[in-house]
């Protein structure tokens, strides 16, 4: 897990005493600092987001220190924006550069810090603008004289506030590999003169549509993350759902394909709560204690699904929207209607034939026609070579081989999931499933079991 506090350098007697503080500053690290180095980049320009990410950064590490032996403020984020403001202004005195925008700059991080402290009608217009600065910065960052994987990892890391590590766990690639495609994408950027705007018609699309994959991204790495102790980090899964949502609420990208995203996130984050047990173990959806789904986020996802229903494009998002929704909206695991989930699964293939999106069929496929006919498909994968190093594979086809009463085997392949690394909830889990499977290993083998 990449927060501020992974990197501070407070001793640890300051996190022992005060934990609550840490938590704190990861959760304004997370919904705060992406607004701030937007806002700051904006009045200082692009050419100076390595200064604004560096003031931001310190300000956060800077209340890690201080916080827990002076209190809390009582305005936390303003507390951050005038730390990370006089950084910013104690860095561009040393600047020639700097020379004869020192007035302009600083009325405005003045203004910056007002707006921050204001109350009423005036702190709401104010968030309503650091919105705005948050939207410019991911369309900045979308450019397109970028690579789509830079843009994707410069939006992970300016505005969803990812760490360098957690970009490369995404790519599947190394962290050194992450930070020269970030420097590369910066100097780009600063070469082009780029602004913090709206992009015209002309260039929405594209842009938006990185947007939207930066979202999904960060979700999937909250929704089951790929390392640490938590199987679940919800920050990340709130914060994709914000940014969304954000996309989905402005005029300018108003289109029914972001609806549908938000529509997604929406079913899926419903149901954090009961992803896990009470030991912290992955809870299958069809173990899951449904009265722990949140039902405000999931009435927002039928919300926002009719608003995806507009028109007559048809996205991956709407039809991965439209299976969450019947996982969502079925009383229980056993009213799961599995035929409408296996074909918007088939038509997500044809749609966007992707390996993964097979696997998960796959698992349509054996509640609907038993597992023998899912099995073959997995083989299919497994021959292709694509998903070997994907957990999820291994882990899979054990469930099925198990149902199929090859315990022995099953038990090879989950042991082979867990040796392709995962979070410490998944080991654990691997690991019941593994002593489960194996107690069960005398059991006859079933040539086409009960679906």
């Amino acid at each position: 897990m990449s927060t501020v506090a992974s990197n501070t350098d407070a001793p640890n007697t300051d996190i022992g005493r005060a934990p609550d503080v840490q938590a704190m500053v990861d959760h304004l690290f997370r919904t705060r600092a992406g607004q701030m180095v937007a806002t700051l980049t904006r009045i200082l320009g692009f050419e100076h987001i390595d200064l604004a990410e560096d003031v931001v950064q310190e300000a956060l590490l800077t209340a890690l220190r201080r916080w827990p032996f002076h209190g809390v403020p009582d305005n936390p984020a303003a507390w951050l924006v005038q730390v990370a403001r006089n950084r910013a202004l104690d860095q561009l005195r040393r600047r020639t550069t700097w020379r004869g925008k020192e007035d302009d700059v600083r009325q405005s991080l003045a203004a910056l810090a007002e707006g921050v402290e204001a109350d009423g009608p005036a702190r709401a217009g104010f968030e309503h603008e650091l919105r705005d600065d948050q939207l410019r910065m991911i369309f900045a960052c979308c450019h397109p004289a970028l690579t789509p994987d830079s843009q994707v990892a410069l939006t992970l890391k300016t505005v969803g506030a990812f760490s360098t590590r957690e970009i490369a766990r995404a790519f599947i690639c190394s962290p050194t590999t992450v930070a020269q495609r970030l420097v590369r994408a910066k100097r780009k950027l600063r070469k082009l003169g780029v602004r913090l705007e709206i992009p015209g018609p002309d260039e929405l699309q594209g842009r938006l549509d990185t947007a939207l994959e930066v979202a999904y991204l960060m979700f999937n790495e909250g929704y089951s993350a790929t390392e640490g102790e938590a199987l679940v980090r919800q920050d990340l899964c709130a914060g994709a759902i914000r940014l969304v949502e954000l996309l989905a609420d402005a005029p300018a990208t108003d289109f029914p394909r972001v609806h549908a995203l938000a529509a997604l996130l929406l079913f899926q984050g419903a149901r954090l709560a009961a992803r896990t047990r009470g030991d912290g173990i992955p809870a299958r959806i069809h173990e899951q204690d449904r009265s722990q789904w949140d039902r405000t986020l999931i009435t927002r996802g039928v919300r926002r699904l009719r608003g995806a229903g507009r028109g007559t494009s048809l996205t991956r998002y709407h039809l991965e929207a439209e299976i969450a929704a019947v996982h969502c909206l079925a009383p229980s695991a056993g009213e799961t209607d599995w035929e409408q989930i296996l074909d918007c699964y088939d038509r997500l293939y044809r749609l966007h034939p992707s390996p993964v999106v097979a696997l998960n069929r796959a698992i349509a496929i054996a509640e609907v026609h038993g597992p023998g006919e899912a099995l073959s498909t997995i083989e299919t994968l497994v021959a292709e070579q694509t998903l070997v190093d994907y957990p999820l594979l291994w882990s899979t086809r054990a469930e099925l081989l198990d149902r199929l009463g090859h315990g022995e085997q099953a038990a090879r392949d989950l042991a082979r999931a867990q040796s392709l690394g995962a979070s410490q909830p998944a080991q654990r889990f691997l690991e019941m499933r593994a002593a489960e499977v194996l107690a069960h290993r005398t059991t006859p083998p079933a040539d086409e079991p009960d679906s």
